[in-house]
């Protein structure tokens, strides 16, 4: 199945409120998102939903139970994971998106190990402050995924 826009995936994400939120913004753009357990937090929590609020019917989501389950799918499907990481040395703007990217979002604790970032097909970092540790995990998301939209022409209703 061909994949008309790029999807965020999330490692072992930790904070419940931060995976609510890019279910959301997956609800709202149209895309999917994938959550690679174990999850920091359980499937039910308060706020995972509070944060999704009643977008998660919207949405798309796919759980996989660890990363190899993940990679089994990508390769499956041709797909390439984009590792947004602040160990890269291109900047998510220079980077060129492909509809069928999957956007991979580290740990908030930790990020990925090596293994996962070796894995990457390719690596970007959104430009910051060097004195800066990190963005937060679904403000990464929302800039990664808006470049990728953005330079696929993903709404055309917009101008773009």
């Amino acid at each position: 199945m061909p994949y008309d826009k790029p999807s965020l995936a999330l490692y072992q994400p930790d904070i419940a409120g931060n995976t609510g939120t890019l279910i959301r913004l997956s609800a709202c753009l149209g895309t999917r998102l994938h959550i690679i357990d174990p999850a920091g937090f359980r499937h039910d929590d308060k706020a995972l939903r509070r944060a999704g609020m009643d977008y998660t019917a919207l949405a798309t989501v796919q759980r996989h139970n660890d990363f190899a389950a993940f990679t089994v799918i990508a390769e499956a499907e041709k797909r390439r994971i984009v590792l947004a990481t602040t160990r890269a040395e291109t900047s998510h703007a220079d980077f060129t998106f492909a509809a069928g990217d999957l956007l991979l979002l580290g740990r908030e604790s930790s990020g990925v190990p090596d293994a996962v970032h070796e894995r990457a097909d390719a690596r970007i970092a959104i430009p910051m402050l060097k004195e800066a540790r990190s963005i937060n995990q679904a403000v990464c998301g929302a800039i990664v995924l808006a470049e990728a939209l953005r330079q696929l022409s993903a709404f055309p209703e917009f101008g773009n």
